[in-house]
């Protein structure tokens, strides 16, 4: 069969859950990857990058509490830490994920997919052999992003390290330079100074500079803390690797750093260089815009889709997975005639990635935010207020560790009286934002939230704080 209802392009979580909502809905569909099913998540970001993350967390929680600092006497093991990266990867095997397809009733083809024309794609297998697909409704683009790696002299030619190469390596550099200071950046210098790396960051615009002012300042400080040089504003001229396999990078400023791996984490690009979409009209290489239902802008017919990282609406895997629940819902009523609800907040479309984006960055202190910063709020012509509180100042936080620092934000849309955006930074706020993210999506008014009673002594008493700062 070369039929199906429906065919996506990427067997990653998004593609997946696509699928899956396809084929709950009474369709049938087809999935094409060229790698390995499960996707960037899976392999080479989220999961094993936690898992790198993790043991340093829990050591430093422990030092952070009299009774259970005294039990801890050793450092981390990291050959342990490496072998449960590999674990949380799969081994970087996805029978387990194939197998899920399997039962699902969602056909894999391996191989690399391009757009040959409306609803058709053709499949490169490894061995040279092509197989036509085609799509009687719709066919999704869900392939994700890469690493972008800038046009920095002699950069390529010295074969940095991206997010994969870091994440899979199986030895700890003794020194890593990082080229960026965004999350991967961040994280990655947390993950490999934890490991015993001596780690440089090279965060010419900051250290996550896209979050509240506050986040970075803490995260950057606590870098340093631990042994990272953190050089804000600093920027790489060119990049040399060396006879020995050291890597070279001399400033704007001239200044040379030397380092045994480099990282690069400045952003991603688009996987849509070699998809065919100059045969439906659309440019290579290029993110996908989408309408509010995620069909791709300027093909006739609206049988085009786009989920995920590609259409660089919110490039995070649990943004990605909604969308490809709304997407696969959509696909299935129109196929049935069925109405769509693509009204704001509706069944069908996506609103949520436009105002209760929720994010957290694993850092030492992680970072936990969702919505808008105050001065993207702002920009958006919302007038806000915001309300700031120490988050050590709870009785929870004094509890949960000896000499806890953090911060929270709120920022008020002080028209509608509901939030617009929330910060946390501190330990293990992660679990905390959750919250958040069900009172911005759910626009629950500030007069309601004071009858969400939080529970003492618990760090989350930072709502009541917020609340008594913002006033009655």
């Amino acid at each position: 069969m070369t039929t199906y209802d429906v065919v996506v392009i990427g067997a990653g979580p998004v593609g997946e859950n696509v699928a899956d909502r396809v084929v709950r809905g009474g369709l049938t569909a087809a999935i094409v990857e060229r790698e390995l099913v499960g996707g960037e998540c899976s392999y080479w970001a989220c999961m094993p990058t936690k898992a790198l993350l993790r043991s340093g967390a829990a050591l430093r929680a422990a030092r952070q509490v009299p009774g259970a600092r005294e039990a801890v006497t050793g450092e981390l093991d990291v050959a342990a830490v490496l072998r449960r990266r590999d674990s949380f990867a799969s081994n970087w095997n996805d029978e387990g994920q194939v197998s899920w397809l399997d039962s699902v009733g969602v056909p894999l083809l391996r191989g690399h997919g391009r757009l040959a024309g409306a609803r058709v794609v053709e499949v490169t297998g490894a061995d040279g052999t092509t197989t036509t697909l085609t799509a009687r409704h719709a066919v999704v683009v869900a392939t994700g992003s890469g690493a972008l790696v800038p046009d920095i002299e002699g950069l390529r030619d010295a074969k940095p390290w991206t997010s994969r190469e870091t994440v899979a390596a199986k030895e700890v550099p003794a020194r890593l330079a990082v080229i960026g200071g965004g999350v991967v950046a961040s994280e990655m210098a947390t993950a490999f100074s934890d490991l015993g790396s001596s780690v440089t960051v090279l965060a010419r615009d900051g250290v996550l500079h896209l979050h509240e002012p506050f986040v970075g300042e803490q995260v950057a400080a606590s870098l340093q803390d631990k042994g990272v040089s953190v050089r804000i504003g600093a920027e790489a001229g060119s990049v040399k690797r060396n006879d020995d396999g050291t890597v070279s990078i001399t400033l704007t400023d001239g200044e040379q750093i030397e380092a045994d791996e480099l990282l690069v984490a400045i952003g991603r690009t688009p996987n849509t260089q070699d998809l065919g979409l100059d045969n439906v009209g659309l440019q290579p290489g290029a993110w996908l815009t989408v309408d509010g239902t995620l069909r791709v802008d300027g093909v006739a017919g609206g049988w085009l889709y786009a989920a995920g990282d590609v259409n660089r609406r919110v490039l995070l895997t649990h943004q990605g997975k909604y969308q490809a629940r709304a997407v696969g819902d959509v696909i299935v009523a129109r196929a049935k005639g069925e109405p769509v609800d693509d009204g704001e907040w509706g069944r069908h479309a996506a609103t949520a990635d436009e105002r209760a984006v929720p994010q957290v960055v694993f850092t030492e202190p992680e970072v936990a935010s969702v919505g808008l910063t105050a001065a993207a709020a702002e920009a958006a012509g919302l007038r806000v207020r915001v309300v700031d509180y120490d988050l050590a100042a709870t009785a929870g936080s004094a509890l949960h560790a000896e000499g806890y620092r953090g911060h929270a934000r709120m920022v008020v849309d002080e028209d509608r009286k509901v939030l617009a955006g929330f910060t946390l930074v501190g330990p293990d706020v992660a679990e905390l934002i959750h919250a958040a993210t069900i009172a911005v999506a759910g626009e629950v008014p500030l007069d309601r939230l004071w009858h969400a009673v939080p529970a003492f002594p618990t760090v989350s008493e930072v709502w009541l704080r917020l609340l008594e700062a913002y006033g009655r």
